[in-house]
């Protein structure tokens, strides 16, 4: 059957980090890698499908309340008018939603800009639809944007740009002036914006996400991305949705019948439940996840860890190794795994650009989206080698 597989299919090879999570399995490892949290989600949703499955709302389903609750949402907190019927698409998740946007837009030879460093599922959809991945870095430490380099990667050939804000892995919510230079540059060239959005609700220190779709001649060359999954703790229930121009949006959920059909019903109708939290449940999501946060810089900087960006939002923390360590990202989690018994994920996953850059090397991402018994047994593990000594290729 190897001959037969296709060429697609052959570029998608295990990684490094694949095989850094079966030693981490068996070394029984305390996972801050992988970000899903691992504490219960709120009981009013879990109730609401449980409910949805006693009632019998287990076959093919587009709940339409869904999209009424999305398009209120958009208007009361980002001025947009979104019609409810025919600008949103339900999928699986917002990994199906982007790929979906993607398949929608790009052709063969289209160009699509990312900011590096970024998440890597974007990069496999951008390739599946024969499109060209172009990289814009993002300069280290604070991860700014450089509007010349934006500019200048622009081409006749660019088709989109793809836009993570709240960000991972870096945990930057882009400024309202670093949203003014991209959708200049989107007017400019005219391309389309594709939003990850999924951290919208989970920013910190007063930041506030806002959408590149509000500024003036962008909502109509946008399309947002977002789920349920990480402001709900429901990572594996995969109900997302692209919210676009009519004519993208119709093509999206197109595509999602095409591919899957329907998201899991009884999830669906418990989104209206969570989507129609009170105000006071993000509040303390926020509050819960900034004590979160801190516990892990402090936790991080005690081993020597140079935390030089503290995160704006998201779930995750991007920190350097220590200036006088000598291993790779990908040793000194394997080194991190045998001798604490702890993984989190080297950084080089999250780079795509100029492999000559010494720091791509050189960050760790740490997941801070776990229970507090987690977070605490990791503290205690850590506390332990630096009492024994155990390890001082880890530790300085």
């Amino acid at each position: 059957m190897e001959g037969k597989l296709s060429s697609v299919a052959k570029n998608f090879t295990p990684s490094p980090i694949q095989e850094l999570s079966q030693l981490a399995q068996k070394c029984n490892a305390i996972n801050l890698a992988e970000g899903f949290p691992d504490f219960p989600a709120p009981p009013c949703i879990k109730e609401a499908a449980v409910s949805a499955i006693n009632n019998d709302f287990n076959q093919y389903r587009r709940v339409q309340g869904i999209c009424d609750q999305l398009a209120l949402k958009m208007k009361k907190t980002h001025g947009l008018n979104v019609n409810p019927l025919t600008d949103i698409a339900i999928c699986c998740g917002q990994s199906e939603a982007f790929a979906a946007a993607i398949f929608s837009i790009i052709n063969q030879g289209d160009e699509v800009l990312l900011f590096d460093p970024c998440y890597e599922t974007y990069e496999g959809c951008i390739t599946l639809a024969g499109g060209i991945p172009v990289y814009v870095a993002l300069e280290p430490p604070q991860w700014t944007l450089d509007p010349e380099k934006l500019m200048r990667s622009f081409t006749s050939r660019t088709k989109a740009i793809v836009l993570n804000s709240p960000h991972n892995p870096t945990g930057k919510v882009f400024s309202r002036d670093e949203l003014e230079i991209i959708a200049e540059g989107c007017r400019r060239w005219d391309c389309v914006a594709i939003t990850d959005e999924v951290y919208e609700y989970i920013t910190y220190d007063n930041q506030k996400h806002e959408t590149i779709a509000k500024l003036p001649g962008m909502q109509e060359r946008t399309i947002i991305t977002s789920s349920l999954s990480k402001t709900f703790s429901v990572t594996g229930w995969r109900i997302g949705w692209a919210i676009a121009p009519a004519s993208a949006a119709s093509a999206i959920q197109n595509i999602h019948i095409r591919i899957t059909d329907s998201a899991p019903a009884p999830f669906q109708e418990a989104a209206l439940t969570a989507l129609r939290s009170p105000i006071e449940y993000f509040k303390t999501l926020r509050g819960e996840y900034e004590l979160k946060r801190d516990f892990c810089m402090k936790l991080l900087g005690s081993i020597g860890f140079r935390i030089q960006f503290k995160p704006q939002g998201s779930l995750f923390l991007f920190a350097e190794l220590p200036k006088d360590c000598l291993l790779s990202d990908v040793e000194y989690v394997e080194e991190l795994i045998k001798q604490a018994g702890v993984v989190v994920v080297p950084g080089r996953g999250f780079f795509h650009g100029n492999e000559s850059c010494n720091y791509q090397k050189r960050y760790i991402r740490v997941a801070f989206c776990k229970s507090g018994a987690t977070l605490n047994a990791a503290a205690q593990k850590f506390g332990e080698l630096i009492n024994a000594k155990a390890c001082p290729k880890i530790l300085y």
